[in-house]
């Protein structure tokens, strides 16, 4: 197994004091974490680690597979990022995934993460947007055809669904709005062409909005009404996952793959209300809240239920990551400063 602690054996922290604590506890894999990592033979590459997941889901690979290797490999443009995963025993790779060459270069391995990927600012230069998001897969999919691969993917390639459905499933057709989500479609559909062609294993990560208390949607809601902002209901309704949950729910696909690749909703169970919220945060820290904008009748919503079968609930409830969020922010710790624009419903970010 592992001498890391897993996180069956934790108790919920009432808060976290700092963020070397908050993300010692998302890279603390869970024993059914372990269990998986362990029916995969060789060691494992993610492509494109240096964004908001990826350094922790390396470090939760690593604790979770021990005695095998996690190559990261990035462009490591920010600063600190490589020097902090080798610290924890991740070999890196600097590497520019848009270079043909570059990627030629990269060494076989059995199970690749694919987390690279263009959104905020796509529409300033579509192109490169494309590039990212289709002309890099198309290359990476051929390179590793003879691996393992999970893919991350979004909800954005589904259209909007009425708030009252149980939300897209995998079965329904990507018929998004906006260029950046159809460059999805576009990602997708490379990683599809080459796992036919090679009977590649995979799966296609369609992830809704993970949650780590330094980004995302409940940390955006909670900001405004801490700071007396308006908080605009028009994208009414959203799906949440905590950003531990996630991370595991995407290494333990690589023992859930399918030959051809084949899409994965991942998020948490529950339709969440924006309104709700922003009166949760209100009430957690006695503020008032000012609501603006009336909800639409669809909303950017799945049905997560295949992910549920293969993996149970996710771990971390909606009520703990609100008082946790609310915890953090009332402390005024840090925040990456990278909102997700979930209120965006024509595709422009």
């Amino acid at each position: 197994m592992t001498s890391t602690p897993v996180l069956d054996d934790l108790p919920f922290p009432e808060r976290f004091e700092s963020e070397a604590a908050l993300e010692d506890y998302l890279a603390t894999p869970s024993r059914d974490l372990v269990r998986d990592m362990a029916r995969l033979d060789g060691d494992l590459m993610i492509l494109g680690v240096g964004g908001k997941m990826g350094p922790t889901l390396a470090r939760l690979a690593k604790n979770a597979m021990p005695g095998r290797r996690v190559i990261a490999v990035a462009r490591f443009s920010e600063a600190g990022v490589r020097e902090a995963l080798e610290a924890h025993g991740i070999e890196t790779i600097a590497c520019d995934l848009l270079d043909r060459a570059a990627i030629a270069a990269l060494p076989p391995c059995a199970n690749v993460v694919f987390m690279a990927g263009r959104k905020f600012g796509a529409d300033a230069d579509n192109p490169l947007t494309w590039a990212m998001n289709a002309h890099v897969p198309a290359l990476v999919a051929e390179h590793f055809h003879a691996s393992r691969i999970v893919a991350f993917s979004t909800a954005c390639v589904y259209p909007f669904v009425p708030v009252t459905s149980q939300g897209a499933s995998e079965s329904d057709a990507p018929n998004p709005p906006g260029e950046y989500a159809n460059s999805c479609v576009g990602r997708e559909r490379m990683f599809e062409y080459f796992s036919q062609r090679h009977s590649t294993p995979g799966r296609l990560f369609r992830l809704s909005y993970a949650i780590d208390l330094r980004y995302g949607v409940l940390a955006d809601v909670a900001l405004k009404v801490w700071r007396g902002e308006p908080v605009d209901v028009t994208m009414g309704h959203v799906n949440v996952i905590w950003q531990g949950d996630a991370n595991a729910q995407a290494l333990r696909c690589l023992a859930a793959a399918t030959v051809p690749t084949s899409p994965l909703n991942v998020s948490g169970p529950e339709t969440t209300s924006i309104r709700w919220l922003a009166q949760e945060f209100a009430r957690e820290f006695d503020k008032p809240v000012t609501i603006s904008g009336q909800e639409a009748p669809t909303a950017w919503l799945m049905n997560t239920g295949e992910a549920e079968r293969l993996f149970g609930y996710p771990r971390v409830p909606l009520a703990q990551q609100i008082r946790w969020v609310a915890d953090w922010i009332s402390r005024e710790q840090r925040q990456y400063g990278k909102p997700t624009k979930f209120e965006s419903r024509d595709g422009k970010y």
